[in-house]
């Protein structure tokens, strides 16, 4: 199988970026985020503290998480319902990063992650897809942005959906995230030492697409070779 791995901090583009690039390529997008935001949903649904490790580990221990693809676009099955529609929230957002740091979590979730990676050639985004769930992957990239852009960029999301928000709180949550993910105990965020890194805060969404692209290409050529 022929993988790629796209790391990077929040709001940098990874998810944008990796679906268009699996089409232009031929490759199946996973969106590993809107797992981990799947098992977050739950856990506040539950009422759930993030800081409630053990009850945290207890409520995913039986949780059913798949996978489905709908006209090309990735659907996450939550025990059989399709929560897609409901993960991409800032509450979601600032559980799933919280709880992403416990072991149970991030063993449950890479086991998936490997065996979809095992049976086709995908394209993969996360915070440790190139440093812990596809160590082997031809293909790493590592995309990040300004916390600033990637704020710019998330406060023009939210309003598009009508949304009320402040931008410099969501970039402060962006910098909060990156501590938090880049200081916890299990996978932190950090850049594979093979990959290639990508800053696009000046760059548009087609001129980072044509990079990786052009990545791929060239790597499969010498693997042909």
């Amino acid at each position: 199988m022929f993988n790629v791995a796209i790391d990077g901090p929040a709001g940098a583009g990874k998810s944008t970026i990796a679906k268009m690039v699996a089409k232009k390529m031929n490759l199946i997008y996973v969106d590993t985020g809107s797992m981990y935001r799947a098992m977050a949903l739950s856990c506040i649904r539950k009422g759930i503290n993030p800081q409630e490790h053990v009850k945290v580990a207890e409520e995913i221990k039986d949780l059913i998480i798949s996978l489905e693809y709908e006209n090309g676009m990735q659907q996450v099955i939550l025990n059989g319902e399709n929560v897609n529609s409901y993960i991409r929230t800032e509450e979601v957002g600032n559980m799933t990063s919280a709880i992403a740091t416990y072991k149970e979590v991030r063993d449950k979730l890479v086991a998936i992650q490997r065996q979809i990676a095992e049976e086709k050639d995908v394209i993969m985004d996360g915070r440790d897809i190139g440093t812990c769930v596809l160590k082997d992957a031809p293909v790493k990239i590592y995309l990040t942005a300004d916390a600033r852009t990637r704020a710019q960029r998330r406060y023009k999301e939210l309003v598009q959906k009508g949304e009320q928000c402040d931008i410099d709180i969501i970039e402060k949550d962006i910098k909060d995230r990156d501590y938090r993910d880049m200081h916890r105990e299990i996978s932190p965020l950090k850049k594979a030492e093979d990959a290639v890194v990508i800053d696009s805060s000046n760059m548009t969404i087609e001129e980072v697409v044509d990079n990786i692209s052009d990545i791929i290409e060239k790597k499969k050529e010498k693997m042909k070779g």
